[in-house]
């Protein structure tokens, strides 16, 4: 019997919406599925480099990890090319174990950005050295809540997830939960009602590694006029670190963030605080609170996006950060921007894209990567000053 038979007769004996159960329909949306359910806050990416490294090594002719466990792939292309870099982040979000109490109760400390509104009742994972431990972030029932209670919100650091632990020697001796353990959301890959819709969690940034390893599969038959460095960054949401120690390591002469875009298409946020919407294309980054990207390396993913006829949309941020950044600040300077698929809800249990967006994402990287060749590059790289050559 195959998988899908077997969902759907689980579905009939459960009565289960079988939509909500179906398999993913592809291999991309298996890789997507299969990335954003695996567990990786920062610092504790190894789940997800192990997926990673599974579908990156076939398509590339080395690999190279790093001190903090950031992986480089390297794709030659033809000779004396210029070096470009990919840089997709592996962590998300996420917590480590502070304290656990007498009665078996923990409490954590952030890993990166999370706002205290959408961090009760929720489905967690601690990742403890026995293995994965499921908890739920507790919320007091509000039929013994004050009036002024329910009008309050809870900050994260009075937050406590339940384990089901009856003591602090369950929770840690029978359980394995220990302080440093880190904590990741629990929350399915699904594909939602109209079939272009995809929600999970972590699409920042494993969206961003599903866009790399497509784009190298498409570019398993063609000659593409340089060496591509495919880089699964550490790290990202706690400051570019593992940007930082992988472009040292790459050393590239331009480089291409790939990143998730924040959508402005649903209530409450307008186009004065983000500009992209699910649906309308891939995203280029004109300004974030990391990095001004290189303007004739806009100019020419622009043109090469309308030469091909993909739409795409502007974005305009002062309160995000990505790794093209540290490749901007890589020795003397390199050409830099940030290329997004737009998703609503980051830094939260579900983040919502789409598969359209994403599918023009892949078609303009290739585009581009097909057309970065040493010209290309020596014309992004040169300012007019009335110099003759940019500095190494």
């Amino acid at each position: 019997m195959c998988d899908a038979a077997r969902w759907l007769l689980l579905c009939l004996l459960l009565q289960l919406p079988v939509q909500a159960q179906t398999p993913p329909p592809d291999t991309t949306a298996r890789l997507m599925k299969e990335l954003t359910e695996a567990h990786g806050p920062s610092g504790s990416e190894e789940p997800v480099g192990r997926i990673v490294m599974k579908y990156l090594s076939p398509l590339v002719s080395e690999v190279k990890v790093d001190g903090l466990g950031s992986i480089i792939g390297i794709r030659k292309g033809s000779a004396g090319g210029p070096r470009i870099m990919l840089a997709a982040h592996m962590d998300e979000v996420g917590f480590i174990v502070k304290t656990i109490t007498s009665d078996g109760f923990v409490y954590m400390n952030p890993v990166g950005g999370w706002r205290d509104q959408v961090l009760l009742a929720q489905r967690w994972i601690i990742m403890t050295r026995k293995g994965p431990v499921t908890a739920v972030s507790g919320s007091k029932t509000p039929h013994v809540m004050s009036p002024d209670e329910r009008d309050r919100g809870v900050p994260a650091k009075d937050v406590f997830l339940d384990v089901g632990a009856r003591s602090r020697d369950e929770a840690g001796e029978v359980m394995g939960i220990q302080p440093g353990d880190p904590i990741a959301p629990d929350s399915p890959f699904q594909i939602m009602a109209n079939g272009d819709y995809y929600m999970a969690k972590a699409w920042d940034d494993r969206m961003g590694l599903v866009l790399m390893i497509e784009a190298l599969k498409r570019l398993q038959s063609q000659k593409h006029p340089n060496t591509i460095l495919a880089v699964a960054t550490v790290q990202e949401e706690i400051g570019l670190r593992g940007a930082h120690t992988s472009t040292a390591i790459a050393e590239p002469d331009l480089g291409i963030s790939l990143e998730v875009g924040v959508a402005a298409d649903y209530p409450g946020i307008d186009s004065k605080q983000a500009q992209e919407s699910l649906g309308k294309g891939p995203g280029i980054f004109l300004l974030d609170s990391s990095m001004i990207p290189n303007r004739r390396l806009r100019d020419f993913i622009v043109e090469v996006a309308q030469r091909n006829k993909i739409p795409f949309q502007y974005e305009v941020l002062s309160g995000y950060g990505e790794d093209g950044a540290e490749i901007q600040r890589f020795k003397s300077g390199r050409p830099s921007i940030n290329l997004t698929v737009p998703t609503r809800y980051l830094h939260s249990h579900i983040g919502i894209l789409s598969r359209r967006d994403f599918d023009r994402a892949v078609e303009l990287l290739v585009a581009v990567l097909m057309a970065l060749d040493q010209k290309a590059v020596e014309q992004i790289r040169s300012f007019d000053y009335g110099q003759s050559k940019s500095a190494e």
